[in-house]
């Protein structure tokens, strides 16, 4: 794993715990706010959405970057030598083509539109936009284990997902 790839992970795994974090203070403080003080929080509802937004982004980019996202992989474990690589090539190139033509290009421009007709959120006042850029942001981070993925792929042949193998003292499988 490259210093770049930890880098990554590291700034994923930070954003993702804390905006959770965050997201439960404010679900615990509307859920009592509500049925405790009977006045309910517009501030922590709005902000609430959008921090789950964030998190559910960000974390499908980190599930894929460790290899532990959710998968059909029937061809890749019924498949052997040169046909596994290739079906794991085109694996990697529909995430990747996904992420670059929806995720970067579509929620770039979406961004950049909601930002320009000044667009912003009722309770918290801040532009939609920067609630969007989450969009383009788990995009690159997709394209960018993608690339890893296919670099591994052709270096070991493992593809997006094959997990590594760890050294144990129980063999392959313990």
């Amino acid at each position: 794993m490259t210093a770049l790839t930890r880098g990554v992970d590291f700034v994923l795994r930070l954003v993702i715990t804390t905006a959770f974090a965050i997201l439960v203070v404010c679900v615990v403080w509307q859920v009592f706010s509500r049925y405790v003080l009977e006045s309910p929080s517009t501030v922590t509802d709005e902000m609430a959405r959008f921090l789950f937004i964030w998190v559910a982004l960000l974390g499908g980019a980190y599930t894929l970057g460790q290899r532990r996202h959710l998968a059909i992989d029937l061809l890749p474990v019924v498949t052997k030598g040169a046909t596994r690589i290739a079906v794991n090539a085109g694996i990697i190139a529909a995430i990747a083509l996904f992420a670059t033509l929806i995720m970067i290009y579509g929620g770039t421009g979406l961004v950049s539109r909601t930002l320009e007709t000044g667009q912003v959120s009722p309770a918290l006042r801040i532009p939609m936009g920067f609630i969007y850029i989450a969009i383009p942001f788990s995009g690159i981070c997709i394209l960018y284990y993608c690339l890893t993925f296919f670099a591994d792929l052709l270096r070991e042949g493992r593809g997006p997902n094959d997990q590594a193998e760890t050294p144990s003292r129980g063999g392959p499988l313990s």
